[in-house]
């Protein structure tokens, strides 16, 4: 019997709420005889990857555990900032998926022009630079931040209000679909969905969405 397939979730911070978070959003994606989707909390991530330091903090034990994981078929760095990118891939001869790359093409295929929800003002220009590098900044209607930390998006009381504000000012700002800029956000998906009226992409979700069909093709 061969083995079943594996792709493997990383969350780079060290909360471990998110990652059950993660977990939730992903289970709809989960089918049988399917690939397993396993979620996992880099622990010597700090609690949240909010800065420029921490993004570069986390990068080289991102390097060193998919290197030395070979029981998985495919990866997801699960932060918006996608850490450790490019390392990885450099790394393993596996696909390697960032849920910012794959947030952002998954809403090219859904509308004109998308609108980001960041977690905090600091991380816009991390973003920026990033939507520069491949290209894409003419396809920004804008990007506007919750003024939240990653553990508030996870857990904090008046989180999907504070994002539902943020998307109807996205829509004014002339998106018609909109990305949520933190993994720890991934269970205000559906309802921040249904109270925009527009399509709204969880980039975990793309990006696991993006592996399965690599995982497939590599095994057809």
């Amino acid at each position: 019997m061969s083995r079943r397939p594996r792709i493997h979730v990383v969350n780079p911070n060290s909360n471990a709420l998110v990652t059950r978070g993660l977990e939730e959003a992903l289970a709809p994606l989960a089918f049988t005889d399917g690939p397993e989707i396993v979620c996992s909390t880099l622990a010597e991530g700090p609690f949240g990857v909010e800065t420029q330091e921490h993004t570069e903090q986390v990068k080289l034990p991102l390097r060193r555990l998919v290197e030395q994981d070979n029981a998985s078929d495919a990866f997801v760095i699960a932060c918006y900032s996608d850490p450790g990118l490019h390392v990885c891939r450099e790394g393993t001869a596996r696909p390697v998926f960032g849920i910012a790359e794959s947030g952002v093409l998954s809403a090219l295929a859904r509308g004109d022009r998308f609108g980001v929800i960041a977690i905090a003002s600091r991380s816009i220009r991390r973003h920026m630079r990033y939507l520069r590098e491949m290209g894409l900044t003419e396809r920004l209607a804008g990007e506007r931040a919750l003024e939240m930390s990653v553990a508030e998006t996870a857990s904090g009381e008046g989180t999907l209000a504070r994002m539902v504000a943020i998307g109807l000012q996205l829509k004014e700002d002339g998106a018609d679909v909109v990305v949520m800029g933190c993994a720890g956000m991934a269970r205000h998906r559906r309802p921040l969905e249904d109270a925009l009226g527009i399509p709204v992409i969880d980039p975990t979700q793309a990006a696991v969405t993006m592996a399965l069909g690599a995982v497939a093709f590599s095994r057809g």
